[in-house]
């Protein structure tokens, strides 16, 4: 069994689907520019052949948000625009990031995967030391893991290329902001071990 993990964060279709609210947005703009999802795709797939566990992440509330912060300045749109509801295909991971059954499915109400989930759960009856991350977006789900994750003694490795956020220059200040807590990678030249 190995003891990493990779953890792909928030690649749901509210938020990186062309056909999502997001799909004509800056998110939907940089997912594409950027080739988001055909490179997760890659790292899953390299994942998967080293024999690591992937796990998805998603951001979702109940249909009347009864877990949705009311004051969150991050949050405060999905219950006015109707998005993040969990049972609906927009809170579904993209089509093409291939998750299987066997796959863990993390689902969170706040920024941090960590938060009142059951990641910590699975990482520790894993015996997980080292979690490989990647997604969108870099400033927010991206820092969140990183941080929380090192605090918590794990070693951290970003995929750059997998992740972004609504503008290059957010993308590159969090990336500059996190080389001190992880490190960081890309999908063509990380080794999953």
């Amino acid at each position: 069994m190995s003891d990493s993990i990779y953890l792909v964060l928030d690649m749901m279709n509210d938020l990186v689907h062309a056909d999502g609210p997001n799909g004509k947005a800056p998110y939907g703009e940089q997912v594409r520019g950027r080739g988001i999802v055909g490179k997760t795709r890659r790292a899953i797939d390299k994942a998967r052949a080293a024999g690591l566990p992937v796990g998805f992440v998603r951001v979702g509330f109940s249909p009347d948000y009864r877990e949705c912060p009311p004051n969150s300045p991050i949050f405060s749109g999905a219950r006015k625009n109707g998005i993040f509801q969990l049972g609906t295909w927009g809170t579904e991971t993209h089509p093409d990031l291939g998750q299987q059954p066997g796959d863990f499915d993390i689902v969170k109400h706040r920024v941090s995967p960590f938060y009142a989930t059951s990641l910590e759960a699975i990482l520790r009856a894993r015996g997980i030391r080292r979690i490989y991350c990647s997604g969108i977006s870099t400033n927010a789900v991206v820092q969140a893991t990183v941080r929380d994750g090192h605090d918590r003694d794990y070693e951290v490795v970003v995929l750059e290329d997998c992740c972004c956020a609504l503008s290059a220059e957010e993308h590159a200040a969090a990336m500059d902001n996190l080389k001190r807590f992880c490190t960081i990678t890309t999908s063509d030249q990380v080794a999953f071990a």
